[in-house]
Protein backbone atom coordinates (compact mmCIF):
# COMPACT_ATOMS: atom_id res chain seq x y z
CA UNK A 1 0.00 0.00 0.00
CA UNK A 2 2.90 2.32 0.85
CA UNK A 3 4.24 1.98 -2.48
CA UNK A 4 0.97 2.63 -3.98
CA UNK A 5 0.64 5.94 -2.36
CA UNK A 6 4.01 7.29 -3.51
CA UNK A 7 3.90 5.94 -7.28
CA UNK A 8 4.65 8.59 -9.66
CA UNK A 9 0.94 10.11 -10.28
CA UNK A 10 -0.95 7.61 -8.49
CA UNK A 11 -3.77 7.73 -6.16
CA UNK A 12 -6.53 10.98 -5.93
CA UNK A 13 -4.35 12.93 -8.77
CA UNK A 14 -4.47 10.27 -11.09
CA UNK A 15 -5.82 11.30 -14.97
CA UNK A 16 -5.77 8.43 -16.80
CA UNK A 17 -8.10 7.79 -19.35
CA UNK A 18 -9.19 11.19 -19.09
CA UNK A 19 -9.32 13.88 -22.15
CA UNK A 20 -8.01 17.60 -22.33
CA UNK A 21 -7.98 20.19 -24.15
CA UNK A 22 -5.96 23.08 -23.35
CA UNK A 23 -6.30 26.52 -24.94
CA UNK A 24 -3.18 28.45 -25.29
CA UNK A 25 -1.53 25.43 -25.46
CA UNK A 26 1.64 26.03 -27.65
CA UNK A 27 3.89 27.65 -25.60
CA UNK A 28 4.41 29.38 -21.98
CA UNK A 29 1.55 28.31 -19.23
CA UNK A 30 -0.30 26.50 -21.76
CA UNK A 31 2.43 24.08 -22.59
CA UNK A 32 3.52 23.71 -19.49
CA UNK A 33 -0.20 22.82 -17.90
CA UNK A 34 -0.12 20.34 -21.27
CA UNK A 35 2.49 18.28 -20.22
CA UNK A 36 1.28 18.32 -16.66
CA UNK A 37 -1.65 16.62 -17.54
CA UNK A 38 -0.28 14.05 -20.20
CA UNK A 39 2.49 13.30 -17.70
CA UNK A 40 -0.61 12.27 -15.23
CA UNK A 41 -2.61 10.11 -18.14
CA UNK A 42 -4.54 12.10 -19.83
CA UNK A 43 -4.90 12.77 -23.58
CA UNK A 44 -4.55 16.06 -24.50
CA UNK A 45 -5.69 18.19 -27.38
CA UNK A 46 -3.50 21.64 -27.84
CA UNK A 47 -5.20 24.65 -28.95
CA UNK A 48 -3.60 27.46 -30.76
CA UNK A 49 -4.02 29.87 -33.67
CA UNK A 50 -0.53 29.27 -35.02
CA UNK A 51 -0.65 25.31 -36.18
CA UNK A 52 3.11 24.95 -36.55
CA UNK A 53 3.50 25.98 -33.13
CA UNK A 54 0.59 23.77 -32.15
CA UNK A 55 2.47 20.77 -33.36
CA UNK A 56 5.55 21.39 -32.40
CA UNK A 57 4.23 21.52 -28.97
CA UNK A 58 2.48 18.05 -29.47
CA UNK A 59 5.16 16.51 -30.03
CA UNK A 60 6.78 17.64 -27.37
CA UNK A 61 4.45 16.88 -25.15
CA UNK A 62 3.47 13.22 -27.19
CA UNK A 63 7.01 12.28 -25.03
CA UNK A 64 5.01 11.44 -21.82
CA UNK A 65 3.67 8.45 -24.11
CA UNK A 66 0.02 10.18 -24.54
CA UNK A 67 -1.99 10.85 -27.33
CA UNK A 68 -1.69 14.42 -28.08
CA UNK A 69 -3.10 16.27 -31.16
CA UNK A 70 -2.42 20.02 -31.99
CA UNK A 71 -5.62 22.21 -33.73
CA UNK A 72 -5.71 25.77 -34.73
CA UNK A 73 -8.13 28.07 -33.58
CA UNK A 74 -9.36 31.57 -32.94
CA UNK A 75 -11.59 31.56 -29.43
CA UNK A 76 -12.51 34.81 -30.28
CA UNK A 77 -14.82 33.13 -32.22
CA UNK A 78 -17.79 31.32 -30.93
CA UNK A 79 -17.94 28.77 -33.90
CA UNK A 80 -14.46 27.62 -33.67
CA UNK A 81 -15.03 27.06 -29.52
CA UNK A 82 -17.21 25.00 -30.63
CA UNK A 83 -15.30 23.34 -33.39
CA UNK A 84 -12.40 22.82 -31.07
CA UNK A 85 -15.05 20.79 -28.40
CA UNK A 86 -16.58 18.69 -31.43
CA UNK A 87 -12.86 17.56 -32.92
CA UNK A 88 -11.88 16.83 -29.11
CA UNK A 89 -14.81 14.62 -28.93
CA UNK A 90 -14.50 12.98 -32.43
CA UNK A 91 -10.65 12.56 -31.53
CA UNK A 92 -11.01 11.11 -27.90
CA UNK A 93 -14.42 10.16 -27.40
CA UNK A 94 -15.25 12.32 -24.72
CA UNK A 95 -14.21 15.58 -23.22
CA UNK A 96 -13.38 15.80 -19.38
CA UNK A 97 -11.13 18.66 -18.25
CA UNK A 98 -10.91 22.01 -20.13
CA UNK A 99 -8.29 24.09 -19.42
CA UNK A 100 -8.83 28.23 -20.51
CA UNK A 101 -5.46 29.24 -20.75
CA UNK A 102 -5.67 31.33 -23.79
CA UNK A 103 -4.81 34.98 -23.10
CA UNK A 104 -3.50 38.37 -24.32
CA UNK A 105 -2.10 41.25 -22.74
CA UNK A 106 -1.32 44.78 -24.13
CA UNK A 107 0.87 47.31 -21.60
CA UNK A 108 0.06 50.95 -22.21
CA UNK A 109 -1.76 54.23 -20.23
CA UNK A 110 -5.32 53.57 -20.02
CA UNK A 111 -5.56 57.24 -21.94
CA UNK A 112 -3.99 55.58 -24.87
CA UNK A 113 -6.47 52.23 -25.31
CA UNK A 114 -7.99 51.84 -28.85
CA UNK A 115 -11.61 50.44 -29.37
CA UNK A 116 -9.46 47.63 -31.16
CA UNK A 117 -7.34 46.74 -28.42
CA UNK A 118 -9.73 46.78 -25.75
CA UNK A 119 -11.57 44.13 -28.01
CA UNK A 120 -8.78 42.35 -28.49
CA UNK A 121 -7.98 41.59 -24.54
CA UNK A 122 -11.32 41.32 -23.61
CA UNK A 123 -12.60 39.18 -26.48
CA UNK A 124 -9.36 36.77 -25.86
CA UNK A 125 -9.10 36.45 -22.26
CA UNK A 126 -13.10 36.90 -21.01
CA UNK A 127 -15.34 36.09 -24.31
CA UNK A 128 -13.31 33.25 -25.64
CA UNK A 129 -13.02 31.77 -22.33
CA UNK A 130 -16.78 31.89 -22.19
CA UNK A 131 -17.12 30.20 -25.53
CA UNK A 132 -15.24 27.17 -24.71
CA UNK A 133 -16.42 26.71 -21.38
CA UNK A 134 -20.12 26.79 -22.73
CA UNK A 135 -19.28 23.83 -25.92
CA UNK A 136 -17.08 22.17 -23.69
CA UNK A 137 -20.06 22.13 -20.50
CA UNK A 138 -22.84 21.03 -23.08
CA UNK A 139 -21.03 17.80 -23.57
CA UNK A 140 -19.92 17.34 -20.39
CA UNK A 141 -23.67 17.96 -19.28
CA UNK A 142 -24.14 14.41 -21.41
CA UNK A 143 -21.43 12.50 -19.44
CA UNK A 144 -22.39 13.87 -16.33
CA UNK A 145 -19.11 14.75 -15.40
CA UNK A 146 -16.65 17.14 -16.40
CA UNK A 147 -13.58 19.72 -15.19
CA UNK A 148 -13.30 23.25 -16.41
CA UNK A 149 -10.02 25.10 -15.03
CA UNK A 150 -10.30 29.27 -16.08
CA UNK A 151 -6.73 31.11 -15.96
CA UNK A 152 -7.55 34.04 -13.57
CA UNK A 153 -4.17 36.15 -12.26
CA UNK A 154 -3.46 38.12 -9.49
CA UNK A 155 -4.76 41.11 -11.22
CA UNK A 156 -7.83 39.99 -10.72
CA UNK A 157 -8.01 41.22 -7.05
CA UNK A 158 -5.21 44.24 -7.28
CA UNK A 159 -4.99 47.07 -9.80
CA UNK A 160 -1.90 47.64 -12.02
CA UNK A 161 -0.58 50.31 -13.92
CA UNK A 162 -1.08 50.05 -18.01
CA UNK A 163 -2.98 46.33 -17.56
CA UNK A 164 -6.29 48.38 -17.29
CA UNK A 165 -8.20 45.73 -20.09
CA UNK A 166 -5.98 42.43 -18.76
CA UNK A 167 -7.32 43.11 -15.10
CA UNK A 168 -10.69 44.16 -16.17
CA UNK A 169 -10.58 40.56 -18.08
CA UNK A 170 -9.23 38.96 -15.36
CA UNK A 171 -11.78 40.43 -12.89
CA UNK A 172 -14.35 38.61 -14.87
CA UNK A 173 -13.03 35.78 -15.05
CA UNK A 174 -12.94 35.18 -11.85
CA UNK A 175 -16.60 36.25 -11.48
CA UNK A 176 -17.75 34.37 -14.32
CA UNK A 177 -16.13 31.17 -12.65
CA UNK A 178 -18.29 31.65 -10.19
CA UNK A 179 -21.78 31.52 -12.20
CA UNK A 180 -20.78 28.67 -14.17
CA UNK A 181 -20.29 26.78 -11.08
CA UNK A 182 -23.26 27.58 -9.59
CA UNK A 183 -25.32 26.68 -12.85
CA UNK A 184 -23.49 23.43 -13.92
CA UNK A 185 -22.80 21.75 -10.92
CA UNK A 186 -26.01 19.95 -10.91
CA UNK A 187 -24.59 18.01 -13.96
CA UNK A 188 -21.81 17.03 -12.22
CA UNK A 189 -19.05 19.71 -13.43
CA UNK A 190 -16.79 21.53 -11.39
CA UNK A 191 -15.63 24.90 -12.64
CA UNK A 192 -12.47 26.44 -10.62
CA UNK A 193 -9.75 29.10 -11.53
CA UNK A 194 -5.91 29.67 -11.25
CA UNK A 195 -5.05 32.83 -10.26
CA UNK A 196 -0.85 33.45 -10.89
CA UNK A 197 1.16 36.34 -10.77
CA UNK A 198 4.44 36.70 -12.42
CA UNK A 199 5.62 33.30 -13.82
CA UNK A 200 8.56 32.89 -15.74
CA UNK A 201 7.85 32.21 -19.16
CA UNK A 202 9.46 33.53 -22.47
CA UNK A 203 6.05 35.27 -22.81
CA UNK A 204 7.14 37.21 -19.04
CA UNK A 205 11.26 36.96 -19.51
CA UNK A 206 11.54 40.72 -21.67
CA UNK A 207 9.19 42.01 -19.15
CA UNK A 208 11.18 40.82 -15.70
CA UNK A 209 14.53 41.46 -17.28
CA UNK A 210 14.54 45.02 -16.35
CA UNK A 211 16.21 45.10 -12.56
CA UNK A 212 14.00 48.07 -11.54
CA UNK A 213 10.86 46.30 -12.61
CA UNK A 214 12.30 42.83 -10.93
CA UNK A 215 12.80 44.49 -8.26
CA UNK A 216 9.24 45.94 -7.93
CA UNK A 217 8.33 42.79 -8.30
CA UNK A 218 10.22 40.53 -5.92
CA UNK A 219 9.20 43.18 -3.17
CA UNK A 220 5.67 42.79 -3.02
CA UNK A 221 6.62 38.45 -2.60
CA UNK A 222 6.74 36.86 0.74
CA UNK A 223 8.75 34.39 -0.67
CA UNK A 224 11.40 37.12 -2.60
CA UNK A 225 10.99 35.00 -6.17
CA UNK A 226 9.10 34.44 -9.31
CA UNK A 227 7.27 31.79 -10.23
CA UNK A 228 7.88 28.85 -12.53
CA UNK A 229 5.65 27.07 -14.16
CA UNK A 230 6.08 24.22 -11.88
CA UNK A 231 4.64 25.56 -8.99
CA UNK A 232 1.17 25.85 -11.18
CA UNK A 233 1.07 22.14 -11.18
CA UNK A 234 -0.28 20.85 -7.79
CA UNK A 235 -3.53 23.04 -7.96
CA UNK A 236 -3.63 22.35 -11.96
CA UNK A 237 -3.88 18.41 -11.29
CA UNK A 238 -5.70 18.81 -8.12
CA UNK A 239 -8.77 20.43 -10.14
CA UNK A 240 -8.40 18.32 -12.89
CA UNK A 241 -9.01 14.89 -10.80
CA UNK A 242 -11.32 13.00 -9.13
CA UNK A 243 -10.01 14.94 -5.69
CA UNK A 244 -11.89 17.85 -6.70
CA UNK A 245 -15.22 16.27 -6.44
CA UNK A 246 -16.18 19.07 -3.87
CA UNK A 247 -14.46 21.98 -5.06
CA UNK A 248 -16.23 24.30 -7.09
CA UNK A 249 -16.21 28.02 -8.18
CA UNK A 250 -12.97 29.21 -6.44
CA UNK A 251 -10.33 30.76 -7.50
CA UNK A 252 -6.75 29.44 -6.22
CA UNK A 253 -4.30 32.33 -6.16
CA UNK A 254 -0.51 30.65 -7.01
CA UNK A 255 0.79 34.14 -6.28
CA UNK A 256 4.04 33.43 -3.25
CA UNK A 257 2.08 35.69 -1.07
CA UNK A 258 1.43 38.47 -2.32
CA UNK A 259 -2.05 39.19 -2.07
CA UNK A 260 -1.45 38.41 1.53
CA UNK A 261 -0.50 41.96 2.60
CA UNK A 262 2.17 44.37 2.37
CA UNK A 263 5.39 42.05 3.17
CA UNK A 264 7.34 44.86 5.26
CA UNK A 265 9.92 43.71 7.48
CA UNK A 266 9.27 46.41 10.83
Amino acid sequence: MGNKVEGNMSGAFELSEKAAVVTGGSKGLGLAMAAYVAEAGADVMIVSRHLGEGEAAAEAVRRQGRKVLAISADIREPDQCGMVVTKAVEAFGKLDILVNNAGVNIRKPLVEYTETEWDTVLDTNLKGLFFCSQAAAKVMMTQNRGRIINMSSAAAQIGVPLLGPYCASKGGVTQLTKVCALEWAGHGITVNAIGPTYIKTPLTEEWVSDPERYEQIIRRSAVKRLGETSDLRGVLLLLASDASDYITGQTFYVDGGSLAGWPIEW
